[in-house]
């Protein structure tokens, strides 16, 4: 089965009026994916296995329960009024709302603590990822809320992390890892999102003899170290891509599908844009090993074992080079 807009999936559910409390959180798990309810009991969704699978469970789930359910999938073709359906998915009130509360976090975000605005910026992006999941018919307020997103995460910077590199217009030359073994490698210290999955990056896949400098203040790099992710940076940001991806792109690493999905959760997470479902629950591991960590020598290598997880796992979905 794969994700058709022209079919669509219905649950049937029937249970004793006894059992509220499971009633209700069978509501809240169909809710959380999205279903939209056409009579009681009735639920429905667009076609796709993912949904497949999570409708099958809360089928089971009833019928383990002692109740009755029934999962069908029907083509478009078969139904009245099919025009009608998308309209029961409109999320843009949700959208709306995130907006709202994204405009208040920018106002608010020059007067808080940095750990406070941090945990409010990541609620409003779990918020906006729980909703594009959702979004099966997405319109052009959709776009908004990534954009308004990105500019949060551009206000976080500001003002917590103010040497945050600005993107430059260059062309990206492809470089020779075998010409880059044992070098000292530099960027500031106190290391984040781009900092330490780029340092993670370069130890792992193009100088695994690499030796790690971590500055005060980039005016402090020595004329040997390679810089990256600050400005002036042998390697930093340029046009639309963060550190990690022009990393990828100039050492000849963008044929590994599992490191080209890393760099856009890297990207997500440092600049804003396209939401990754897994982006939340990285960004607030990060934060805790920030946190527990005694210094950036550290931080990399607890980190480090982080990302070699999320690179294993995505190496299943999408393969390396």
């Amino acid at each position: 089965m794969v994700d058709d807009e022209r079919r669509w999936l219905i649950l049937v559910m029937s249970l004793s009026g006894r059992a509220g409390s499971t009633r209700m959180r069978l509501w809240r798990a169909l809710r959380g994916m999205g279903a939209a309810v056409l009579r009681d009991g009735v639920y429905l969704l667009p076609a796709g296995p993912s949904r497949y699978r999570a409708l099958h469970h809360q089928a089971d789930a009833i019928q383990a329960l002692g109740g009755k359910s029934l999962l069908i999938e029907v083509d478009e073709t078969r139904l009245e009024t099919t025009e009608v359906l998308p309209a029961l998915f409109d999320r843009d009130s949700e959208y709306q709302e995130l907006l709202e509360a994204v405009a208040s976090w920018q106002q608010e975000c020059p007067s808080l603590e940095e750990r406070e605005a941090q945990r409010r910026l990541l609620q409003l992006q779990r918020r906006l990822q729980a909703t594009v999941e959702i979004d099966f018919f997405p319109g052009t307020i959709r776009e908004r809320a990534v954009m308004a997103l990105a500019d949060a995460e551009a206000t976080y910077n500001r003002c917590f992390v103010p040497d945050e590199p600005k993107a430059t217009r260059a062309g990206i030359t492809a470089l020779d890892r075998s010409a880059f073994r044992g070098r000292l490698w530099a960027t500031r210290r106190h290391l984040w999102v781009d900092r330490v999955a780029s340092a993670w990056l370069i130890q792992r896949f193009i100088d695994p003899e690499a030796r790690f400098l971590w500055l005060e203040s980039p005016a402090q790099c020595p004329p040997e170290a390679l810089g990256f992710d600050f400005d002036g940076a042998a390697f930093t940001h340029a046009d639309d891509k963060v550190t990690f991806e022009v990393l990828l792109a100039r050492f000849g690493l963008v044929a590994d599908g599992a490191l080209v999905r890393l760099g856009e959760l890297v990207h997500y997470l440092d600049v804003g844009g396209a939401p990754v479902p897994e982006a939340a629950g990285l960004k607030l591991m990060l934060s805790g090993a920030r946190e527990r960590c005694p210094d950036d020598d550290a931080l990399l290598a607890h980190v480090g074992m982080l990302l070699d997880d999320a690179y294993q796992a995505y190496t299943g979905v999408h393969g390396s080079a």
